[in-house]
């Protein structure tokens, strides 16, 4: 007669009967090992609460956060990464020196950094880089310790580069400019580094940061007194922007494609103004023209301007 399930249940290796002691240990072991799975799948829930929750953007970027948090730490390269060790033969090949000025567009939501060259009388696309991370959600910073990466136009000059950054690399946006100020935004040291953990910067990986650099400072050496960097939310196209007619931030989007769609037309650095308490821009007027930090003054624009974002 076969044995018994039950009495199977209680006996040990050498087929002696459990002791009541060794059946506690067990059921200990076992309540052990399913607190610990739960803390883990809570834990990681946790962590990854925006990959299931919020709109649309919400998810996306917190899927695109993780998934470049995963290969940064397993030393593999971002999707979209251009060939960096042939830095000099992606110059020839598009006309290009390292020493042409340049100007530099963020799109947070498309976790991409554009770098720009002067020649030929405009501004052309050298290189998109992948951003590792960006902190915050779409929408400007507004004051220190809410982790949002700023949006909007700002100059950089030498004296806001660090060549010994504790993120390998950095340069300072210049947070906040006259626009973030007159709207009382605080926050400093807002930056552009190497590394990929972000608490209101724009995170490139050491690598990406290192080819950056290189076209940074051999503009600024050859002449360029500072460039323009353009933070957007997004890419600024009419069916981007219509999908946020009905976001508190429509207003200050919407003046920010205004300086997006003049340097889209003509490829020179708009000119950047604050105008009654709003973003305005005038068209620039010529490559040469260095960072175009933002002015406090509606001279030489229409009537209408300013005011857009009440």
């Amino acid at each position: 007669m076969p044995p018994n399930r039950a009495a199977n249940a209680d006996t040990d290796n050498n087929g002696k009967r459990a002791t009541a002691g060794q059946r506690g240990r067990r059921r200990l072991r076992t309540t052990l090992m399913l607190g610990l799975v739960v803390v883990t799948v809570a834990g990681l829930i946790a962590v990854n609460w925006p990959l299931f929750v919020g709109d649309w953007d919400t998810r996306a970027i917190s899927a695109s956060r993780a998934k470049h948090r995963a290969m940064w730490a397993l030393g593999q390269t971002l999707p979209g990464t251009p060939d960096l060790a042939a830095l000099d033969k992606r110059l020839a090949d598009g006309g290009f020196t390292l020493r042409q000025p340049i100007l530099i567009r963020i799109f947070k939501r498309e976790f991409e950094l554009e770098i720009w060259k002067a020649k030929d009388g405009r501004y052309h696309r050298f290189a998109t880089y992948p951003i590792c991370r960006w902190s915050g959600k779409l929408g400007p910073k507004l004051k220190t310790g809410d982790r949002q990466a700023p949006e909007g136009f700002y100059s950089v000059s030498k004296s806001q580069l660090n060549p010994n950054s504790r993120w390998h690399r950095s340069f300072n946006l210049g947070f906040p400019n006259t626009y973030d100020r007159g709207h009382g935004r605080t926050g400093s040291f807002l930056m552009v580094h190497g590394g990929c953990s972000s608490v209101g910067c724009y995170a490139m990986t050491n690598a990406v940061i290192d080819e950056i650099w290189q076209l940074v400072t051999s503009a600024l050496d050859a002449g360029q007194k500072s460039f323009q960097v353009q933070a957007f939310p997004f890419r600024m196209s009419e069916e981007n922007l219509a999908t946020k007619v009905d976001d508190p931030l429509y207003p200050f989007w919407l003046s920010l494609k205004q300086g997006f769609d003049l340097f889209e037309k003509n490829g020179i650095p708009p000119r950047v103004r604050v105008c009654r308490g709003a973003y305005a821009f005038l068209p620039g007027n010529r490559v040469s023209d260095d960072g175009q930090s933002a002015t406090a003054s509606c001279e030489g624009l229409p009537p209408a301007s300013g005011n857009q974002e009440s």
